[in-house]
């Protein structure tokens, strides 16, 4: 498919709401500023050392999918900013409705490694309690995951609480229906909503400009929902930029919808290609935007970074990986019945069919069955 157009035609008719450039420097925002006047020289600090270990997880998971450990990865290096940002600015009884690139927010919500792990290594259908931590297991189905977080905030609307819901999707996701319908409701009912669209420029191999001809947070005009549109690789901008979403949300402002502009530096999945789609100066002009690296820059040039302290927090990012490791690694394998465990909230008359069937197969290889006994549903 040729392909013509790299960039949403009105790129430039949006504002993109910045506060640390590239290279390092504190910038001001009138919309922004209000909402970082808090972080202080710890905070920034906790806000880098989550991103490196972030991107060490990333970097780990990758490796041990490339070593067999793992059947499938989505990386997600390059937009450790728009996870970071985006989950320091939630409370914790805030519901998180996230993707499968969250593992990020994730692992800052409290979720362990077995529980993320286990569903890319196969031994799992999912990886946590949702209401352990207010967060939903990750949604492989492009955009679905917008509409639980919209019924889920038209509940707490209906309830009266003085929390939100935030749905995390890509930038291909908004070319999917169910994001519009999403979109509808919450725009209908004022919903507590965030909509947080990571535009990372890349749906698998399809550009950002073939699925818009306007900037994406444009496009929430249109619903009667604000669009904002962030650097995505700017953590203080993030955290920033949700927080004003926030508190719209929880003083009865309804929905909003963030167009986070960050960059997908590997691949969608390791089972994806990108030099087959995307050229070299491209990766290279997005590497000089680095989200870690800014900040670093930014941290050191105000004295609040020095070498011992980067090294603490390496050292720190190394040993979780390792955790991650040993997690992965040491998983045990499942029992075989387990596959249709929490399926259901309650068991019903096909699940108990089916369970049958499935013993009966599995018994076959053990020399269970009978003589003249067939395995029920199986070919004849």
């Amino acid at each position: 498919m040729t392909q013509t157009r790299h960039e949403p035609t009105g790129q430039a008719a949006m504002k993109m709401h910045q506060l640390i450039t590239a290279d390092g420097t504190r910038v001001h925002d009138e919309l922004l500023d209000p909402f970082v006047q808090d972080v202080d020289r710890d905070a920034l600090i906790s806000l880098y050392r989550d991103m490196v270990v972030v991107r060490r997880i990333d970097v780990e998971a990758t490796a041990l999918q490339r070593q067999g450990q793992l059947a499938l990865w989505p990386p997600m290096l390059g937009q450790e900013a728009s996870q970071v940002g985006s989950v320091h600015a939630m409370d914790q009884d805030d519901f998180i409705f996230p993707t499968y690139r969250e593992n990020g927010v994730a692992y800052l919500r409290g979720a362990k490694f077995p529980g993320i792990m286990g569903t890319w290594r196969g031994n799992m259908n999912t990886g946590w309690d949702p209401y352990q931590l207010n967060m939903a297991t990750p949604q492989i189905i492009i955009g679905s995951q917008t509409l639980h977080a919209t019924g889920y905030a038209m509940g707490i609307a209906m309830e009266g609480r003085e929390t939100l819901a935030i749905a995390y999707l890509g930038d291909g996701a908004t070319s999917q229906g169910d994001v519009h319908e999403s979109m509808v409701f919450a725009a209908s009912f004022q919903a507590p909503v965030i909509f947080f669209c990571q535009n990372n420029h890349w749906a698998i191999s399809e550009p950002v400009g073939l699925q818009s001809a306007v900037p994406i947070a444009g496009r929430a005009q249109g619903y009667g929902i604000p669009g904002l549109q962030v650097d995505g690789n700017d953590v203080l901008a993030v955290l920033a930029a949700v927080r004003w979403a926030a508190r719209r949300a929880r003083t009865g402002g309804g929905p909003s919808f963030i167009e986070a502009v960050t960059y997908r530096m590997g691949p969608h999945t390791t089972a994806d290609d990108p030099t087959r789609y995307r050229g070299v100066t491209e990766l290279e002009e997005w590497a000089a935007k680095d989200p870690l690296s800014r900040l670093r820059t930014h941290l050191a040039n105000a004295g609040m970074l020095d070498d011992a302290a980067q090294a603490g927090i390496e050292a720190e990012a190394d040993a979780v990986a390792a955790e991650l490791r040993d997690a992965c690694i040491n998983m045990p394998d499942p029992e075989p019945m387990t596959v249709f465990d929490d399926i259901y909230a309650e068991d019903h008359s096909v699940l108990d069919r089916e369970r049958e069937q499935y013993r009966r197969y599995l018994a076959s290889f053990e020399g269970q069955l009978g003589a003249g006994q067939q395995v029920q549903g199986s070919a004849s």
